[in-house]
């Protein structure tokens, strides 16, 4: 099977890479294929035709997007659509990811696939009308929503992930302060990348909410981040107000994997099983 890979360098990118590894995987960046130029990615798609094209490309600085929300919505939203256009022309199968930021309502218990997006910053706003793009126009897709990644490659921008970071800051012995209040699901994305795997060869296209198992606040992670790594540095809860932040982060936005259970997978494992496994694998992964 022929596969393209968009933004392959970012922390989901890699272990896709890795996943997919047994295929015929063609690489490519912002350099080689800009999403939101509708011309080149229909140009590329057309001479290289992919079966399959898995889309990580994001702009996902949250808090940039409140400033720069023309540069989000051209790769959130009309990068999408040009994928979509792209790809329903050539006949492949499109493969997006998504958010939990699409999610911020009063609710307190998980969302499933059919409740509606109620986001309330600019960067939930962009992932949820990219959805509407891809739903719209290409019906051979898969849209994951994902929640609170981390994997050892690290986000592109930062180089990093929130454990590494909270390791780091541990190991330089500073006081650390993380908010209780805020609850979600934090997902590996070597989980991700392998339940990706198993769902595209089935052709039950549509919407998968896709995290590990489980919910916590990113206090509760914290916690079990040192418990793992075996430290024990001055860990304190504060509130969202003790961090004030440009863009608005979802005080609820557990997602439940209702349409993975009904299509005959199970649900992906814990989010504490996952955690212990990522700090188990950090040196052979080279991180120290």
């Amino acid at each position: 099977m022929k596969v393209l890979l968009i933004g392959y360098r970012g922390q989901l990118g890699m272990d896709l890479q890795r996943t997919f590894a047994s295929e015929d995987v063609m690489l490519a960046g912002h350099d080689t294929l800009p999403v939101e130029d509708a011309a080149r990615v229909d140009a590329f798609l057309n001479e290289n035709r992919p079966q399959l094209i898995l889309n990580c490309a994001a702009f996902h600085r949250v808090d940039d997007c409140e400033d720069q929300a023309e540069a989000a919505f051209a790769v959130n939203v009309f990068g999408v659509r040009n994928l979509a256009l792209a790809a329903r022309k050539i006949g492949a199968v499109l493969v997006h990811f998504s958010t939990d930021y699409v999610f911020d309502g009063p609710q307190r218990n998980p969302y499933i696939e059919t409740d509606a997006p109620c986001p309330k910053c600019i960067y939930g706003v962009s992932k949820a009308a990219g959805e509407l793009m891809l739903q719209s126009i290409c019906p051979t897709h898969f849209l994951f929503r994902v929640s609170g990644l981390y994997g050892y490659a690290g986000s592109r921008e930062k180089g990093t992930n929130f454990v590494e970071t909270m390791i780091s800051l541990a190991r330089q012995g500073k006081p650390i302060r993380v908010v209780n209040d805020q609850v979600l699901t934090p997902t590996s994305t070597m989980d991700v990348a392998a339940a990706v795997r198993q769902i595209v060869t089935t052709g039950q296209y549509g919407l998968y909410h896709l995290t590990n198992a489980g919910q916590c606040s990113w206090y509760e992670f914290t916690e079990a981040i040192f418990h793992n790594a075996g430290l024990t540095p001055d860990l304190t809860p504060v509130s969202s107000e003790a961090f004030p932040t440009r863009a608005k982060r979802p005080n609820y936005s557990v997602l439940d994997n209702r349409r993975l259970r009904n299509a005959g997978f199970s649900d992906l494992p814990d989010w504490r099983d996952a955690l212990k496994r990522y700090v188990a694998g950090r040196a052979a992964a080279g991180r120290n």
